[in-house]
């Protein structure tokens, strides 16, 4: 059996291997046998490790983005926790344009929006949103799940659009239209 040390150092010769093998080619493109070659590892280790390499691509999103960043986030420091996930996909920038192109079942959009809807749901305060939203349906998850789109949506954009905006801009726009009202945003002038 394998201690939780080795476990991690083969998950992340398998990552690296996956992200290497990205450079040439789409992840969709992208075979086990390939990626345990390149890793210098056995194929059934792969299978030990992970189920499939959509799986391995969930455990990069969770490993590289989002767990460094959740002791900011647990600290309330949304906009810090942002910007260390937009750097953090910025300083791979080929291999995170890849994966936001995989379409499907496997999409990295939807490992994307599972890890920012569970990030999100961890830290909403139930009592504030009872306060603000008294009804039954008005979940946490519904909470979750729109901002999660949200973010996504904007962050697909970013990385299509070829990351030329800094981390820290979008990050900043991220938190000024989450604390603001969208009535402030979309009002009309009264004035003729």
């Amino acid at each position: 059996m394998l201690s939780n040390q080795s476990k991690n150092t083969i998950d992340l010769l398998l990552a690296e291997s996956l992200k290497e093998l990205s450079k040439a080619r789409p992840i969709e493109k992208i075979t086990i046998k390939e990626i345990t070659d390149k890793a210098g590892v056995i194929r059934p280790t792969f299978y030990n490790h992970f189920q499939d390499k959509y799986e391995l691509l969930e455990w990069i999103a969770v490993n590289e983005l989002f767990e460094p960043a959740d002791p900011l986030l647990a600290n309330g420091m949304l906009k810090e926790s942002i910007t260390f996930i937009l750097t953090a996909m910025a300083a791979e920038k080929d291999f995170y344009k890849k994966a936001m192109m995989l379409e499907g079942q496997n999409s990295f959009k939807d490992i994307f929006t599972s890890c920012l809807k569970s990030a999100v749901n961890k830290y909403i305060d139930l009592t504030k949103l009872k306060q603000r939203a008294p009804y039954e349906w008005m979940t946490s998850e519904v909470i979750a799940d729109f901002y999660a789109h949200s973010i996504c949506y904007g962050v697909e954009q970013w990385v299509n659009g070829g990351m030329v905006v800094p981390p820290e801009e979008l990050a900043d726009v991220y938190v000024n239209i989450f604390h603001g009202s969208i009535i402030d945003l979309i009002s009309r002038k009264t004035d003729r």
